[in-house]
């Protein structure tokens, strides 16, 4: 019998060899008797879009049964909700769900996902975003890095909607990756702890940035174009996405061009950027020439002084804002700052317009942050922020 069962595998494993499969991590699985049952799950596999470079990078998957493994958590997956036309990333993301039991491995991490107050809709987008969480151990990492995140301060309401928009938190150790990102934000930068909760509830993403790859060097490079350390809570508070940026290549070209055009110094462009930190994340070169090119040539008589004053003139849109509203201004002959045409709701704008009122008091102060504010718990339908984007993502009509 052994013999019988060595001479089969040998056959299977020359069978394998000649369709490009190295079946070297196969010694000790249990495989089919015949090639024709591993010709079976092959073409399955093969329908599910999976090649024989996916098969190769994790041959284990050769060892299911289509009828008691594959075909039962393909299944499962599609009552959840998971569309099929996600199945074959979702295997090459995560091919051992195939060598799960739906009842012991699958079902009780789908059921903690619901304790989270994860709504069944959208169960299969978490699924589809992040395959591996269902060979998550409920007492492991998931629980720790949910545990932490409350602790901190995160609102429980909350985590539903935090772990949607990004589930890979679920896979994040605390020790290695959460809390060192969370500390550096509150004992580096200076960002209170309660305040950086504030800011994973409305941007979880920011967990995932890379505290060594990317958010050191970018707060280096904030400090190295003149920004002032002690500007730098406010800043990242405002626009935490300025972290992930390729920072040093696109303040070195904005500082460039603001140096070539205004003969802006690097310490006044260190302000702008205070002041003005979307200025970085908003605006590219060739969107900033446009604007300065209708500025000299159509704006004619302003000096460059006025951009030095109010750089935010670059902020806004060339054809939705500063084209109307100075077509405006030059029909009804006023003279008046930018940040007088500019810096106010297109609402207000029309009141000033036509009431011909320049009056330095109508200015709208400048938006200044405050971070109590930031700190402040969220309204209560706050849970309800991801709703859109799930829609927009998932479409849960293919296994009507």
């Amino acid at each position: 019998m052994k013999n019988e069962r060595a001479a089969n595998r040998a056959l299977i494993y020359d069978f394998l060899r000649g369709i490009g499969i190295v079946p070297d991590e196969l010694d000790g699985l249990e495989l089919p008797l015949s090639i024709e049952v591993m010709r079976e799950r092959l073409d399955f596999l093969h329908k599910l879009g999976l090649t024989v470079k996916d098969i190769n990078n994790y041959p284990l998957v050769l060892g299911c049964s289509v009828k008691k493994n594959m075909i039962p958590v393909l299944d499962y997956l599609g009552k959840l909700g998971v569309r099929k036309s996600t199945f074959t990333g979702f295997l090459r993301r995560y091919p051992q769900v195939l060598q799960a039991s739906v009842v012991v491995d699958l079902v009780p991490v789908v059921k903690y996902l619901q304790g989270l107050d994860i709504k069944p809709n959208d169960i299969p987008l978490v699924l589809e975003k992040y395959p591996e969480v269902l060979g998550f151990k409920l007492e492991g990492t998931m629980s720790t890095s949910v545990a932490y995140l409350v602790g901190i301060g995160v609102a429980r309401r909350e985590i539903a909607g935090v772990l949607v928009r990004n589930p890979e938190i679920l896979g994040m150790r605390v020790g290695r990756v959460i809390k060192p990102f969370v500390e550096y934000l509150e004992s580096v930068i200076g960002i209170p702890k309660l305040a950086v909760a504030r800011l994973i509830e409305k941007d979880p993403h920011i967990l995932g940035f890379g505290l060594e790859e990317r958010v050191k060097p970018n707060v280096d490079s904030l400090i190295r174009f003149n920004l002032r350390k002690s500007s730098l809570p406010s800043v990242i508070a405002q626009y935490p996405a300025i972290l992930w940026l390729n920072l040093d290549e696109k303040l070195k070209a904005q500082q460039s061009f603001l140096y070539s055009l205004l003969g802006l110094c690097p310490e006044d462009f260190g302000r702008v950027v205070e002041m003005m930190p979307q200025f970085i994340l908003a605006l590219n070169i060739d969107t900033m020439k446009h604007s300065f090119d209708y500025f000299t040539r159509e704006m004619r008589g302003r000096p460059l002084d006025e951009l030095v004053a109010f750089p935010a003139f670059f902020t806004y849109g060339l054809e939705s804002t500063i084209k109307p509203r100075h077509k405006k201004i030059a029909a009804k002959g006023l003279k008046c700052s930018l940040a007088w045409m500019l810096n106010c709701s297109d609402e207000r704008f029309e009141d000033r317009v036509h009431n011909d009122s320049i009056e330095i008091e109508e200015m709208e102060p400048s938006s200044s942050f405050d971070m109590n504010t930031l700190m402040q718990p969220r309204t209560d339908d706050s849970d309800s922020d991801y709703d859109d984007d799930a829609d927009d993502d998932h479409d849960d009509t293919e296994y009507d």
